[in-house]
């Protein structure tokens, strides 16, 4: 099995020389509020708020703001009330 912290590190340099206008990826915010997100809600969760997360930057809002109003929405979210 490979190192995780060195297969990251090698995917994620692929995604920045693979797709055009990407030119960071902060690894350990986005792995946190995907953690977040599977640890609150269930584990499907974590891809779809970094989907939702990739399409708010994509729109404009930095990655920091965007995961501070996903950590907000998370922070809310009470699991006895759904």
């Amino acid at each position: 099995m490979w190192p995780v912290t060195h297969s990251l590190t090698d995917w994620n340099q692929q995604l920045l020389d693979g797709i055009d206008g990407l030119q960071e990826l902060d690894q350990d915010l986005i792995l946190d509020v995907a953690k977040q997100a599977a640890h609150t809600i269930a584990r499907p969760a974590a891809p779809l708020t970094t989907y939702a997360l990739g399409v708010a930057v994509g729109a404009g809002m930095s990655v920091a703001d965007a995961c501070a109003l996903i950590d907000g929405l998370l922070a809310t979210w009470d699991r006895d009330e759904r």
